[in-house]
């Protein structure tokens, strides 16, 4: 940096206004051009069950984040687990589940400190966490993974029956998360081998479980059941002690009834072998009989199929070849861009077939056709009826979306890219290509160019890749409402959209 130096001249003295101006201007720049980072955790947090837990995440340097967006979601940017924008909390299109749990804690806001807290976590909850912080056209996220764990009930021991020259012992416990190991052991710490082991999901998301093992007799002793949260590295422990009485006696007569039963019941057996003989021939005729029929009947159902497969095939042909199917061709229509529906951030060609983002907000009156929160622009066409494709260039990547949209969608505040909030599309965020269903459908390879295909009369959109004519997703028949309809485009920072002609 250059250090000026002053000396006490008129001419200096002349220009003393200027230079004020001059350090004015430069400090407005400099604080215009502050960079910052996000910071979250380099390891993951654990959170208790029933609990809360606080998600950190700062910024840095130091700043005041009153005026900046702050946005925690999970894998997905529309996934939000809390949004803060504009100065407060926007619950709008949080999920859920997380619905009265979540609380960003503003007292270290002016010191950039974001964090998050989470009420009575659930299993559910555990995961990867992104912490996205936005102000103006500089943004930086963190991201943050969430361990839950929970210490189950005290296990339960009972006795159960005598099985094997034995008792059979059953210990039982629930709550637990994640899977619990169990253990039995004698009064000298020595493992035992269990006999059998159960473990379910409850439906709060916790583990229960019940372990059982045989105990054959010695002289009095103890006997314990250890449950372990390996996560945690905790364990709860019951002991119940096993007396000698508890173990049965073996009485010669019982060993002979024993006997004269194994026998009695072999000549039953032997019995009932011919019988099932003799009657063999017959049961594998009206087997044989049977699969007839199910092979008539998966024979029918598989031409139904093929049928439904050919009238797809003929709709698809229809769709990226004209004219080759039997049903009439989808019309290719000349769509241009509604400048009246443009957000202030988009900038439209003189022709309306392309459409960019800009950094500054253009001064446009505030109609009601506009998008004033989202950056979305209209097409001038709308359809009722019939079948309409047309070919939109996405580029490589970026920040964008195309479909359609109702004429009546939502033009002011935030609105659901979905079908629920009038709109069926597909988008790229990122470098992540899904489809804009309630709960966003992860699609392949992002396409440079997409043909977006209209069926009202069967009220169903159809995305194509124009560069190799692969289907890409299809919202289906019957979704979308019998009213008109018009082209959707949603346009992130620094991404272009173009109509081909």
């Amino acid at each position: 940096m250059k250090v000026l130096s002053f000396c006490p001249n008129s001419a200096v003295s002349a220009s003393l206004p200027n230079l004020i101006i001059f350090f004015i201007i430069y400090h407005i720049h400099k604080l215009e051009s502050a960079q910052f980072n996000v910071t979250g955790r380099d390891h993951p947090v654990t959170a208790i069950v029933g609990e809360a837990i606080v998600l950190p995440c700062h910024l840095s340097p130091r700043m005041s984040a009153v005026n900046m967006e702050v946005r925690w979601f999970r894998s997905e940017f529309f996934s939000l687990v809390h949004l803060y924008q504009h100065g407060k909390d926007q619950y709008g299109n949080q999920m859920p589940e997380y619905r009265g749990r979540t609380e960003l804690l503003k007292a270290g806001i002016t010191d950039g400190n974001v964090s998050l807290r989470i009420l009575n976590i659930r299993p559910s909850d555990e995961g990867q966490y992104n912490c996205f912080v936005q102000d103006g056209s500089s943004y930086e996220e963190a991201p943050l993974e969430l361990k839950i764990a929970a210490l189950g009930s005290n296990p339960l021991i009972s006795v159960e029956s005598h099985q094997d020259g034995g008792i059979r012992v059953v210990c039982q416990s629930a709550g637990w998360y994640p899977e619990p190991k169990v253990l039995w052991r004698d009064p000298s710490g020595q493992e035992l081998p269990s006999l059998s082991e159960a473990k379910s999901l409850g439906d709060s998301g916790q583990f229960e479980t019940e372990n059982s093992i045989i105990i054959k007799e010695r002289s009095n002793q103890n006997l314990s059941c250890w449950i372990r949260n390996t996560f945690l590295n905790q364990e709860k422990e019951s002991t119940v002690y096993i007396a000698d009485f508890f173990f049965p006696r073996v009485n010669p007569w019982m060993v002979a009834l024993s006997v004269i039963l194994l026998v009695l019941f072999g000549f039953i057996g032997l019995t009932l072998y011919l019988f099932k003989i003799k009657g063999k021939h017959l049961g594998e005729i009206r087997k044989r009989d049977t699969e007839i029929d199910d092979l008539r009947r998966k024979l029918g159902k598989r031409d139904t199929e093929i049928d439904d497969l050919q009238r797809e095939l003929d709709w698809r042909r229809n769709i990226v070849c004209p004219g080759l199917g039997s049903s009439a061709p989808p019309v290719q229509v000349n769509v241009t861009l509604d400048p009246d529906t443009a957000h202030p951030d988009l900038v439209l060609s003189e022709d309306g077939k392309s459409v960019r983002w800009e950094y500054t907000e253009q001064d446009l009156p505030d109609n009601p056709e506009r998008f004033n929160y989202w950056p979305c622009v209209l097409g001038c066409e709308g359809f009722t009826s019939g079948r309409h494709c047309w070919e939109v260039e996405v580029g490589d990547g970026g920040f964008w979306s195309v479909g359609v949209a109702r004429e009546s969608v939502g033009r002011k505040g935030q609105i659901s890219h979905s079908p629920e909030g009038g709109i069926w599309a597909v988008g790229c965020w990122r470098d992540q290509f899904q489809a804009l269903t309630s709960l966003v459908t992860p699609l392949s390879r992002v396409p440079s160019r997409i043909w977006v295909c209209l069926d009202c009369d069967r009220g169903q959109v159809t995305f194509i890749d124009a560069g190799d004519e692969a289907p890409i997703f299809t919202f289906p028949p019957g979704s979308v409402p019998g009213e008109r309809i018009r082209p959707w485009f949603w346009v992130g920072r620094g991404s272009q959209l173009s109509l081909c002609p």
